[in-house]
């Protein structure tokens, strides 16, 4: 890590602040300190290959190797890997680069109603739909044309529906799946505002949200399993990490929007503290492409996870802000980007921490979010709707229109 983060820091028994894609002092550092096995947790360092180094180094990774994590941080080459390998839930979609932003200009009027991604890496932050953040055609091609400057761009139909991620736990042949979450990429309540990298996430007692009937779950299981498979065929490279699928549910069945190689924030604070098989036995397996032989089991609880934020995010935040931490009663406290100088906790600008709420049903598990958040003091800001029955209930009415 760059910056000491005192959730991090008060967990462990040696650290070291620094820049996570400098693969060759982490894996000295990685080295003398004699890891057993690494996990990486953001996707930066799997892009530059870390994984690769230390395994190189003897050391087992929990992470794909750069040629698998293509998956995530390259938009356009996994559209073109589903495609060639008839993957289920592959919207339309075209790839141009900036000497084809005439062509760009033409799909999007082919489309009519799109989708614009930057085609790589972008926090969560890079991607604009119409109707949302651009209000029509014209407005869409304009941000095709600014991202063409510096990226090659993906442009994809605009899918309508109710999103979902499914993460799993993966040893190379072999996928562990978790409950089902829903995040909130919207800045401020009602879904309105700019894209982040997420301000809450939810999920219900079970594997399935309010909204999902079981095929929906065992569709989105399948194309990932399907990921894994083809992933080793075309890059001699096995997948073994963590593999987050993001899904849309909509009148044309289940649809991918993306994924990610490893887990997703925030959606792995609503699914690992409900994990009851010891986490160490989960990660062996994986190194040894025994994660069959495991029992991987959740607890059957629903979770809410909400973000507190620096005041003016995602545009405009308030930096090296302090903040205070009171009393979280039955939530669970997760530093997120924060850093500790003598004893006092900063904002760094974006996301400064969130709580977790536990519980037999969503609505308490809000309740617990809800009261822990209250007691965050400082210039920040938060979604109070998230985990809320109205909101749930819109997911569940939007669902079962879209069902006929």
């Amino acid at each position: 890590m760059s910056k000491k983060n005192p959730g991090i820091a008060n967990l462990c028994n040696d650290l070291l602040i620094n820049s996570e894609v400098e693969i060759e002092i982490i894996v000295q550092y990685a080295t003398r300190i004699g890891i057993d096995i690494a996990i990486i947790g953001p996707e930066a360092p799997l892009a530059v290959g870390l994984a690769d180094a230390l395994e190189n180094a003897g050391i087992p990774a929990i992470g794909p190797k750069r040629l698998a994590a293509k998956l995530e941080f390259d938009k356009a080459w996994t559209r073109k890997f589903m495609e060639r390998n008839n993957i289920s839930g592959l919207p339309a979609f075209g790839i141009f680069n900036k000497q084809e932003e005439n062509e760009a200009h033409q799909y999007i009027e082919e489309l009519g109603d799109v989708a614009v991604k930057p085609a790589g890496l972008t926090g969560g932050k890079g991607v604009k739909v119409m109707g949302d953040q651009l209000p029509d055609k014209d407005a869409a091609k304009a941000y095709a044309s600014e991202l063409l400057k510096s990226d090659v761009i993906v442009i994809e139909e605009n899918l309508k529906g109710e999103e979902v991620t499914i993460q799993a736990f993966v040893d190379g042949k072999h996928l562990a799946f978790a409950p089902s979450v829903q995040d909130h990429k919207r800045a401020y309540e009602g879904d309105l505002g700019p894209n982040t990298g997420g301000m809450g996430s939810y999920n219900d007692a079970g594997y399935l949200l309010p909204f999902m009937i079981e095929s929906d779950y065992t569709q989105a299981k399948e194309i990932m399993e399907q990921v894994v498979r083809k992933i080793k065929e075309e890059t001699m490279e096995e997948y073994r990490g963590i593999l987050y699928g993001q899904f849309i549910l909509t009148t044309g069945g289940i649809k991918v929007i993306e994924f990610n190689a490893r887990f997703g924030d925030p959606e792995v604070m609503n699914i690992l503290p409900l994990l009851e098989t010891d986490i160490i036995d989960i990660i062996e397996a994986m190194t040894t492409q025994t994660l069959d032989t495991v029992d991987v089991r959740f607890s059957s609880k629903a979770t809410v996870c909400k973000y507190c934020v620096p005041a003016g995010y995602p545009e405009d935040p308030v930096k090296d802000a302090p903040i205070e931490v009171g009393d979280m009663g039955d939530a669970i406290l997760f530093y997120s980007s924060v850093y500790e100088k003598e004893g006092v906790v900063y904002t760094t600008g974006s996301r400064a921490a969130a709580v977790v709420g536990i519980a037999d049903s969503i609505q308490e598990a809000e309740k617990i979010a809800q009261a822990a958040l209250t007691n965050i003091k400082g210039p920040l800001e938060c979604r109070q709707d998230i985990g809320k029955q109205l909101l749930i209930q819109k997911r569940i009415d939007h669902m079962q229109s879209l069902r006929g």
